[in-house]
């Protein structure tokens, strides 16, 4: 605070003594500042009095009287302290959050539910199956579930979630499509979870974007919590299978969810967004010969255009691209991960997963990478040894054989 030179004028009628001081500041002022004086002279014809008590009658309490006189000592007399006015701090409103953010995710719980059983299906191979309902985010999800035949193990049957690709929702069904592959684990002695996302078929709730939203992923996090309360079901050892849209909702789970051995990827959209919108031919022109982006084409929806909108393009906002994208994940991956793609893929092009084992390599993660010479986007040409090559992953690094 500033202080403020004080000068003591004492007068009296008698001697006409002038005494004082100054003292200077050492800050600037935070009010106009007095006018400076640079010296004091003090008369030396007549002497300072000493000091003396008043006699006089006292005068009435408008004209105050002084009863003492003090001279000035060496101490400035201080200034009361002055409140500065607060100024409030302008902080940057920060990036919001997306659901759809790795670390939002992972904030989430997925608890699932206790497993209804709605139909007992014919029996399969050597394992029975059956279609139940869980609980996810408050919808009911259906899925079909299969249990191996004979004397559970000590710890449960092994686990595969199930993961399909994308199917026209309306006409979805549970016991529909993927049937040869369901078999193949179930009868080498694994519990097969297929959900059915949300709005799929009979399951409760919208129907969105695997890209844009969490929903479908916390519906599978949400499935295998659920398939972990089945007595025959070993909770330690589970591995994701996933196929086309199904393999990126597998590799998102895996940097979400710890608790997953290992993840299998047939054809899978598991590029990062940049590359995606790069790479990824329009589903009307499957034979151009150059991929090109289409500003105008979204994936499954308006999502990429609102979070352009909102956040900003690749170029002007690569981190929040990189937060939303599993291949930023990819050191905190839960597990071991198998790839497999077709050239003659003509939905998801090949260099999806090739992008993706590149990146797996660069991380340190373990992965098998099986490129199948002219094979088609449901590996229907190499469907027998890319399965013998799924079950052989899943066996050890769930099964643990």
């Amino acid at each position: 605070m500033s202080k403020k030179l004080s000068v003591f004028v004492l007068s009296t009628l008698v001697s006409g003594v002038l005494a004082g001081c100054a003292a200077l500041s050492d800050a600037t002022p935070a009010v106009e500042p007095p006018t400076e004086v640079s010296q004091v002279i003090l008369p030396t014809a007549t002497p300072l009095p000493a000091l003396v008590e008043s006699t006089a009658t006292p005068q009435p309490s408008t004209a105050p009287t002084e009863t003492e006189v003090l001279l000035p000592t060496n101490t400035p007399t201080p200034i009361p302290t002055q409140t500065a006015t607060v100024v409030p701090t302008v902080t940057p409103s920060p990036t919001p959050t997306h659901p759809i953010m790795i670390e939002v995710m992972r904030q989430v719980e997925y608890p699932g539910s206790e497993i209804t059983f709605e139909e007992t299906l014919a029996d399969g191979a050597n394992y029975t199956q059956y279609v139940v309902s869980y609980q996810s985010e408050g919808n009911k999800i259906f899925a079909l579930l299969t249990i191996p035949y004979g004397e559970t193990p000590d710890t449960g049957w092994p686990v595969v979630v199930f993961n399909h690709g994308y199917i026209p929702p309306e006409v979805y069904r549970t016991t529909q499509r993927y049937v040869a592959y369901v078999d193949y684990f179930a009868r080498n002695g694994y519990i097969v979870f297929k959900s059915d996302y949300r709005g799929h078929g009979f399951s409760e709730g919208s129907t969105t974007s695997s890209y844009g939203t969490p929903d479908y992923t916390a519906d599978v996090l949400n499935g295998m919590a659920s398939v972990k309360t089945l007595a025959e079901a070993d909770p330690n050892r589970i591995g994701f299978w996933g196929h086309s849209m199904g393999g990126q909702i597998t590799l998102r789970s895996m940097v979400v969810n710890d608790e997953i051995k290992a993840g299998v990827i047939w054809a899978g959209v598991v590029a990062s967004y940049p590359d995606i919108w790069t790479y990824w031919r329009r589903p009307t022109d499957p034979n151009a010969a150059t991929p090109t982006p289409n500003p105008t084409w979204t994936v499954r929806g308006r999502w990429r255009t609102d979070a352009i909108n909102t956040y900003g393009s690749f170029d002007e906002n690569p981190e929040f691209w990189a937060s939303v994208s599993p291949n930023s994940y990819l050191d905190e991956i839960s597990g071991p991960v198998q790839i497999h793609h077709g050239t003659g893929d003509t939905v998801v092009p090949i260099i999806m997963s090739e992008l993706l084992a590149s990146e797996l390599d660069a991380a340190g993660v373990e992965n098998e990478f099986y490129v199948l010479e002219g094979d088609d986007h449901n590996i229907s040409q190499f469907f027998t040894l890319s399965m013998q090559r799924s079950l052989a992953f899943f066996d050890e690094h769930v099964k643990g054989e």
